[in-house]
């Protein structure tokens, strides 16, 4: 008995962002497949899938937002499912991944949750992992298979030529450990001038800095300072504070990640940024939107990735070699 297999492509979405996933999904022609998904009395995470999967190239769609434990096990567990009803590949699709600022010990008796959660994918049933933009590129090594790691940089380096490109910039990276990409993004922008915030963290205060002071020349030229995530904002509004006291023309804030916790907003709003652009890895809810923010979709790009993979194409073709 001989049977010629045919692949067929399934896209699943958790509920952190749907918006997301049915745009992915439209962009490859197909769609969602319907699930039922809903919590218990005790708030236990229920899941079924209303088709069969017997066979497929599963791709399971979920963003790590708040509640970000909640969504994380609603995650696992539609992995679970697929795995129990016989799916022939699992592809996890995180746009944004949880934990990921927990990739090393600081100091003695900590966790590296970044590891936990690639051990825990990897447990219910995950063969690969699709992500964009993670906090440290070491992450994808905890996982135990092929991990294809995104960059939102295209997106944003396209937006800020078009609107922008006609001034003097300068690229700042908001702490000398994210200076490789700012070289990236400099080369991108036509090789304009780098600089960085030089800072101090206590790492008994989370999400606390002191920006210190500015390496390289700003002085009349538009600042765009970029960096992976914008979580309360305390750096990076500290960072445009002080690119402003140092002569820059103007600062622009492009960032993947807009997680946007409280004060983020009011921070924002009220530092002396022309414009804040971010990408949709992250649903926003109506009280994070506010006038100077600017949300672009990552959606073609995690749709074209999952292409890639399920026609055994290449990932890295999409950024010209370099992811």
């Amino acid at each position: 008995m001989k049977r010629a297999t045919e692949k067929n492509l399934m896209i699943f979405a958790g509920r952190a962002h749907p918006e997301l996933a049915t745009e992915v999904a439209e962009l490859l022609g197909t769609d969602l497949v319907p699930s039922s998904m809903y919590e218990f009395a005790n708030s236990e995470i229920y899941v079924r899938y209303e088709e069969s999967v017997r066979g497929c190239d599963a791709f399971v769609i979920q963003s790590h937002t708040a509640p970000i434990n909640e969504w994380i096990m609603e995650h696992l567990i539609m992995v679970d499912a697929l795995k129990r009803a016989s799916a022939k590949r699992i592809t996890v699709v995180m746009p944004f991944y949880g934990y990921a600022r927990q990739d090393k010990k600081h100091r003695g008796r900590e966790p590296i949750s970044a590891r936990l959660i690639a051990d825990l994918f990897k447990t219910a049933g995950a063969d690969r992992l699709i992500t964009v933009d993670l906090h440290a590129d070491q992450i994808q090594g905890f996982f135990d298979g092929p991990v294809d790691h995104l960059m939102a940089m295209p997106i944003l380096t396209d937006y800020v030529r078009q609107k922008y490109g006609h001034q003097q910039l300068a690229v700042v990276s908001p702490d000398a450990g994210r200076i490789k990409v700012a070289e990236r993004w400099s080369a991108r922008l036509g090789g304009v001038p780098l600089a960085f915030i030089h800072k101090t963290r206590n790492i008994d205060r989370p999400n606390e800095t002191v920006a210190n002071r500015v390496v390289g020349e700003v002085q009349g030229r538009t600042c765009v300072l970029v960096d992976d995530m914008i979580d309360t904002g305390g750096t990076i509004t500290k960072a445009a504070e002080a690119l402003m006291a140092e002569g820059a023309a103007g600062v622009i804030i492009a960032a993947t990640h807009a997680i946007l916790s409280d004060p983020a907003v009011d921070r924002l709003k009220n530092c002396p940024v022309e414009e804040v652009v971010v990408t949709n890895t992250l649903p926003l809810t109506p009280e994070q939107e506010f006038d100077k923010l600017t949300q672009l979709s990552i959606g073609p790009l995690v749709a074209r990735a999952i292409r890639e993979v399920f026609e055994d194409g290449s990932v890295t073709s999409m950024f010209d070699g370099h992811a």
